[in-house]
């Protein structure tokens, strides 16, 4: 369905798919660090550990935005087109 000119439902799939992303990062972030701290690199690590929580925040932010799409859209005035 599009509302006010954005079509919903393929907005709301592009946000998933830019979590699927973060997700993946966050998986790299997670397995690096945990090589970085085996190999001696503390640092390294903690910094990577770090990267990951922030990812964690972009993830949790991508729920919050797509969450919103669906109230904005309810609450949206304007033309809506629908399928039939």
């Amino acid at each position: 369905m599009c509302t006010n000119g954005i079509n919903t439902g393929q907005f709301g799939q592009m946000i998933d798919q830019i979590d699927d992303h973060m997700k993946l990062e966050r998986r790299w972030a997670h397995t690096l660090a945990h090589q970085a701290e085996d190999a001696g690199f503390a640092t390294v690590g903690e910094k990577l550990h770090a990267a990951q929580q922030l990812l964690d925040e972009v993830r949790a932010t991508l729920a919050d935005a797509k969450d919103a799409l669906e109230d904005d859209a309810d609450a949206a005035s304007g033309v809506q087109v629908s399928l039939v």
